[in-house]
């Protein structure tokens, strides 16, 4: 695959072409540096917000949007998922994180993005800052619903949700 999003060297700014590369195929490539230039993407955290006693997740609205989604934020220069993780809970939703499982990562195109999700429990009082429309605490059932209809925050939610429930029993 050729990645449309680099199209010049980020080295000498010299247009990119592709050439072939053995186990990997058709990547980027600078002549004039003689360098292959794999693709650059943004790092970023999502996280399925859970009360202490597992019954409530907490869903957010952002951006005037209508429907409810998972708390996200990039990962900054020289942080790890985890500190991003705790960053961002704490600046947007005045939370503490208690503990955290690895949920899954999937890219996502239209942020150039790797997203790293987790299922966090957390602890404190909500108090959300300027970033935050609205937000609310649903009962398992009811965030399957409220959840944005076909974004990867439900996809998320949902693949933690069967993991829990096969684990489980």
């Amino acid at each position: 695959m050729f990645y449309k999003t680099m199209t010049y060297c980020p080295e000498c700014g010299h247009p990119l072409e592709k050439k072939f590369l053995e186990h990997e195929g058709d990547i980027p490539y600078c002549s004039q540096c003689d360098s292959f230039r794999f693709p650059v993407f943004n790092t970023a955290i999502s996280a399925i917000l859970f009360n202490e006693t597992h019954d409530k997740i907490l869903l957010i609205k952002q951006y005037q949007m209508t429907e409810h989604i998972l708390l996200a934020g990039y990962v900054s220069q020289g942080e790890n998922a985890e500190t991003t993780l705790a960053r961002e809970i704490d600046e947007e939703l005045g939370l503490q994180v208690k503990s955290l499982t690895f949920n899954a990562s999937q890219y996502y195109e239209r942020s150039n993005s790797l997203m790293i999700n987790f299922a966090v429990t957390v602890t404190g009082e909500v108090t959300p800052n300027h970033e935050i429309d609205d937000w609310d605490w649903f009962s398992i059932s009811e965030a399957k619903k409220a959840i944005k209809n076909g974004s990867l925050a439900e996809s998320f939610l949902l693949e933690f949700l069967d993991k829990e429930q096969k684990r489980l029993g």
